[in-house]
């Protein structure tokens, strides 16, 4: 799936929630100070990543779990936001992929992240197999690989003799 990335756009706080079974915990430390300070002083300069759910105006965070947490501290009321038209699984892998380079992930979070990932992959390569479907027994010799050639003395079909057949 192609993501159709619209350009930056605020939106209300209200209106965006946190990505669900987020895998990564938003933890109120220093850092999030620090987060909140420079919020405070420059605003949000990075755009939270987000998807539209529903037919309401509601969005889901892919990206910037961490920068809506300190706008909800902060008492501010709208966020700087991309929007993107990813479906779930291909969000959760978004979610996943944009945490990885964090330098203080928790084993358990990196451990449920790839979870949700792999689920995710499942999930979209299930899709793809449903969507181009062909049964075992539909499948022909040229569709598996397995590439015959004619024998040209005896006109019988032979083998190649570097491919394996597999069952």
């Amino acid at each position: 799936m192609n993501a159709i990335v619209n350009f930056v756009t605020t939106i209300p706080i209200a209106n965006i929630r946190p990505f669900e079974d987020n895998p990564y915990k938003v933890q109120d430390d220093e850092e999030m100070q620090f987060l909140c300070e420079s919020i405070r002083e420059n605003g949000v300069l990075s755009p939270l990543l987000v998807r539209k759910i529903g037919a309401a105006e509601e969005y889901e965070v892919i990206s910037g779990h961490r920068r809506l947490y300190a706008a909800h501290k902060l008492g501010l009321t709208e966020l700087p936001t991309v929007t993107t038209d990813l479906d779930r699984n291909a969000a959760a892998i978004a979610l996943v992929d944009s945490n990885l380079h964090r330098e203080h992930i928790l084993p358990s979070e990196k451990a449920f992240a790839y979870k949700l990932k792999m689920e995710a992959l499942s999930h979209q390569s299930a899709a793809c197999g449903q969507a181009g479907h062909k049964s075992r027994d539909a499948v022909s010799d040229t569709d598996s690989g397995s590439v015959m050639f004619w024998n040209s003395a005896k006109s019988t079909p032979v083998p190649h003799p570097t491919r394996r057949r597999f069952g």
